[in-house]
């Protein structure tokens, strides 16, 4: 993949020695990351590894219990209620299960999230041409009166890309997008994201299990295994790695 990373910039996201356990579990274990912008890292690691637990932390949706944890030049940890909700306006959340609200349309579940924050909507037509805009960029301004029952798995992801497009995040956080997904929806999924990357030059994180989908949307890759970074490159390295704990996951 070939996009402009500017590595001499800041990071959008940077951990440093993250530590996070859940009684005597220890899920995070000294975790160290860096995103920069206009960068897709996929994450992976096996289940229970601690995937999702990392996402949680990045939005202040869990505490840590040490270590460094910035986003866009903000110190999450020492953020209240009211800091932490604006700067999730600028951190977009894929949620693996797309959570689209059954008894709205499309149409109105992209609404939502703008009508939250008036203060991106300044008229009527104004909000109708951020949700045209957001349904045309994942490829469903057809499904703009669709109900949720009435949309396939991969329609739903992809509205639920759009919903999250809508608030133009800088950076977009991804679990398991293509989970649930038959291969050929998962590549289609996999591709968006890239598309999305290109168009709006995001920052993501791509929590995932997928390799293929990893090999498609990377521009690099992070093993976490055993609570910690335990490899990080471009999938075409680490798909070469002797070390037997990164060959688990190529095979």
């Amino acid at each position: 993949m070939a996009h402009e990373i500017n590595y001499n910039e800041p990071p959008v996201i940077e951990i440093e020695n993250l530590h996070k356990a859940f009684g005597a579990n220890k899920v995070l274990r000294g975790f160290n990351l860096k995103l920069w912008q206009g960068e897709n890292l996929a994450v992976m690691g096996k289940s229970g590894s601690g995937k999702s637990v990392l996402i949680k932390c990045i939005i202040g949706l869990v505490e840590i219990e040490q270590g460094k944890l910035m986003v866009l030049n903000q110190d999450v940890t020492l953020l209240n209620r009211k800091e932490l909700d604006q700067l999730r306006v600028s951190v977009g959340f894929q949620f693996q299960s797309s959570a689209l609200y059954d008894s709205m349309t499309v149409r109105e579940n992209l609404e939502f999230p703008l009508r939250r924050h008036q203060e991106r909507v300044k008229n009527e037509s104004n909000l109708t041409r951020l949700v045209t805009e957001a349904l045309e960029a994942v490829g469903l301004l057809q499904a703009i009166d669709y109900m949720p029952a009435e949309l396939s798995g991969g329609m739903k992801k992809r509205i639920a890309l759009a919903r999250t497009l809508i608030m133009r995040p800088k950076i977009i956080l991804y679990d398991e997008p293509t989970s649930g997904l038959d291969p050929v929806t998962a590549k289609e999924i996999s591709v968006l994201i890239t598309g999305i990357q290109e168009r709006f030059h995001t920052a993501s994180i791509i929590i995932t299990h997928d390799l293929a989908c990893a090999r498609l949307a990377s521009d690099r890759m992070i093993i976490l295994h055993e609570g910690i970074n335990y490899a990080e490159s471009t999938y075409k390295k680490l798909a070469v790695e002797k070390d037997e704990v990164v060959k688990s996951f190529f095979e």
